[in-house]
């Protein structure tokens, strides 16, 4: 049997007739940029995560990249994140020419909000959480810094549509959530496809204008913006996927609990939810000593792999600028030489989560 790691045409195929409906109406409109399924979207999309508005992008970066941009942090600003995300995070920050500080996570993957306060200057102007993996993150104590250091709150949560912390949706905590549509994620688009929630509504006018090259009036350029639109096809397939979320959660959900019920092999270390924190199960992360024996063993049994993520940033070549060496963050060196995520996807047979589980127990 061959499992991949992800499977996007399950997910197609589950609503396929709405999705084809949807895909022949919009082009049959006529307007393919900035038009109603665009707001349509906007709207709802804010409606589900409970804020009063979200604005759509080109893609999950753009939206990192003109969220500090909005907020005016750059060239000598800090922004504290965690070690262990993947580089978009950290490129939405250095785009803007701000220096990112790392923080190491904890055991639920994302930022210790217990390491944060020893990180902050004179210099830091904002805190990028990222609720890694589908796990929301411990948002209250991160909520009262920014509070106490009068610091900017920004949430990555390209991977946590629909997670909450104590009950509140992530995307609702800051001053920007930052989503992407990536078709992987759980509210998936056919493409590269983005977008930001906030309640400040110059925030979002000004990421509005900054989208569309700077522009609130056409030809009337205010700022050098970028081109970061989300099309009307991506709006429209997206409206048809949002209504279906808690269905497409809850499925992961299963599948978690019956990976977390039935793994067992002291070789494998499985994932842990915070208490007060929901978990979407973008990814399924478990983690071993002997990581590449494990994958070759899947491999040649048919199971597919991912490692998210086997470089940390503060050890990419692009980031050599900042001066860290392999020892500078432990934690998130130790997770990327043993985090590995198994299949998990929408539509996800009994008898292909069955095989996973076997060949996992038996290694």
């Amino acid at each position: 049997m061959d499992i991949m790691t992800n499977r996007l045409d399950r997910g197609f195929y589950m609503y396929q007739e709405e999705f084809e409906k949807k895909a022949i109406e919009v082009l049959r409109s006529g307007w393919y940029i900035l038009g109603k399924e665009v707001e349509a979207f906007e709207k709802e999309f804010a409606e589900y995560i409970g804020t009063k508005y979200a604005v759509g992008l080109g893609n999950g970066l753009d939206a990192l990249h003109l969220a500090f941009r909005a907020l005016g942090i750059g060239l000598g600003d800090e922004v504290i994140v965690q070690g262990n995300t993947y580089i978009a995070s950290v490129m939405g920050i250095t785009m803007n020419h701000a220096t990112p500080v790392f923080a190491e996570p904890d055991e639920f993957f994302n930022i210790d909000a217990g390491k944060i306060e020893a990180l902050i200057t004179p210099k830091t102007k904002a805190i990028l959480v990222v609720h890694l993996y589908g796990q929301a993150s411990n948002m209250a104590p991160v909520v009262d810094l920014c509070k106490k250091y009068n610091l900017k709150l920004v949430e990555d949560c390209a991977q946590s549509h629909g997670a909450k912390f104590n009950g509140q949706m992530t995307g609702t905590f800051g001053d920007i959530g930052c989503f992407s549509f990536y078709p992987s994620k759980n509210l998936g688009a056919f493409g590269d496809a983005g977008a930001i929630t906030t309640n400040d509504e110059k925030i979002a006018g000004d990421i509005k204008m900054l989208r569309n090259y700077g522009s609130r009036v056409r030809y009337y350029n205010e700022k050098v913006g970028v081109n970061s639109r989300l099309d009307e096809m991506q709006a429209g397939l997206l409206r048809v996927r949002l209504p279906h979320m808690g269905e497409l959660i809850e499925e992961k959900k299963k599948i978690a609990e019956k990976y977390l019920r039935e793994l067992k092999n002291d070789k494998i270390v499985l994932p842990e939810v915070r208490e007060g924190a929901t978990h979407v199960w973008h990814q399924f992360v478990i983690k071993c000593e002997n990581r590449d024996e494990l994958i070759k063993y899947l491999k040649d049994k048919g199971v597919g792999t991912i490692i998210h993520y086997p470089i940390p940033p503060h050890l990419a070549e692009c980031y050599e600028y900042l001066g860290h060496k392999e020892g500078s963050y432990p934690i998130t060196e130790k997770y990327a030489k043993t985090v590995l995520s198994i299949p998990m996807y929408n539509g996800m047979t009994d008898e292909e989560q069955d095989y996973v589980i076997d060949a996992l127990n038996k290694f």
